[in-house]
């Protein structure tokens, strides 16, 4: 199983969970985990920023999901309910019409109809949960990595769907004050097309030396499979060394995001060792720091030593020639955890996840 509970098409070998970053220890990035059902492995990456010069030449982006079904992150719908009277008599006096929102037939209110909902007191509007967000990633980016100190912000899936709406660009300091409500432009989006504002960061950053893109969305992705070829010759060109690194994390949203689609770029096989797509739930999140945790040096030595045991207490590795950020071992397919031993220090780490 992955994390959204569907049933992987991978042979048990190579079945991977990642486990939801509120049960990573603070001190990791990423902990993978897969069951062949008699040993259990385990690749997990220590957290850190990038070091040295893979902190160098770092061009970001953060790109905010602007199709209908964001209406309510951004604090642009209404919740409540009318009674059926009520209804009964919006639609008499034709305060309500039919049309298509993310490709479903919904009712919609109004203007009318709003007004006397909301005096009655049958409606309040939602909270904008994506400006905080907006607002962190931000800041963030310009502050600690853009080589320019400031982090480019989009809408996407705007329109169309395909459409962006370009907000600028953000230093640190101007992120307190970045108005975050959903696009002004362009309308809120009939469907949601990724590639267009993927493409948009890379052609746009193409001379830097490497990229970071965050879009933060509710996880339904219309265009995935074409995601998924722009992705793979993206890959196969930075393998050739004809494009710079490429970076990408999507951050799920609200309250159903679509983790299946998620996993399907994190877990994209694109022929190379290029893994671009990376993906964290917003409310999983313990530190705006877990987006670096695949952006790795895997020959990157992070402490001079390191001991891992498993659950009974044996020693599974050892590092004695230092430890490197990032980790595989194996173990008894029941473990239930693990411990790193490093700086007089243990960090465990369950392998276990509940969903």
């Amino acid at each position: 199983m992955t994390r959204s509970g569907q049933p992987s098409n991978r042979p048990n070998s190579l079945r991977r969970q990642q486990l939801p970053s509120n049960i990573v220890a603070k001190e990791f990035g990423e902990v993978n985990v897969s069951n062949t059902g008699e040993e259990l492995h385990v690749v997990f990456t220590i957290l850190m920023e990038p070091q040295g010069q893979e902190a160098e030449g770092w061009k970001t982006g953060v790109a905010l999901d602007a199709s209908a079904s964001m209406k309510s992150p951004y604090g642009r719908k209404l919740e409540g309910k009318v009674p059926p009277d009520v209804m009964a008599d919006y639609e008499k006096k034709q305060w309500v019409e039919s049309r298509i929102e993310d490709g479903n037939r919904v009712k919609s209110f109004k203007k009318e109809a709003y007004q006397d909902a909301i005096q009655k007191g049958y409606f309040k509007t939602t909270p904008n949960t994506v400006q905080p967000l907006a607002q962190q990633f931000t800041a963030y980016l310009a502050g600690n990595l853009d080589v320019d100190g400031g982090t480019s912000v989009i809408y996407w899936a705007c329109g169309n769907g395909a459409e962006i709406e370009i907000l600028g660009d953000c230093t640190e300091s101007e992120c307190s004050t970045l108005n975050v409500n959903g696009p002004t432009k362009v309308t809120f989006g009939e469907t949601t097309i990724l590639t267009p504002a993927f493409k948009h960061f890379v052609e746009r950053f193409v001379d830097a030396k490497r990229g970071m893109y965050i879009f933060i969305t509710d996880g339904r992705i219309d265009d995935l499979e074409e995601v998924k070829q722009y992705t793979t010759q993206l890959a196969q060109k930075i393998a050739a060394g004809k494009q710079n690194y490429v970076k990408a994390v999507l951050i799920g949203v609200g309250y159903g995001v679509d983790v299946r689609q998620l996993e399907e770029l994190d877990d994209l096989d694109t022929g190379t060792d290029v893994d671009i797509w990376d993906y964290k739930i917003a409310t999983e999140m313990q530190a705006l720091l877990q987006i670096f945790a695949e952006v790795v040096d895997e020959n990157q030595i992070v402490a001079s030593t390191g001991i891992i045991y498993d659950d009974t207490g044996k020693i599974v590795k050892k590092y004695t020639d230092g430890l490197p950020a990032k980790v595989s071992i194996s173990m008894p397919a029941n473990s239930q955890w693990f411990e790193l031993e490093v700086y007089g220090q243990r960090i465990r780490q369950t392998v276990i996840s509940s969903s």
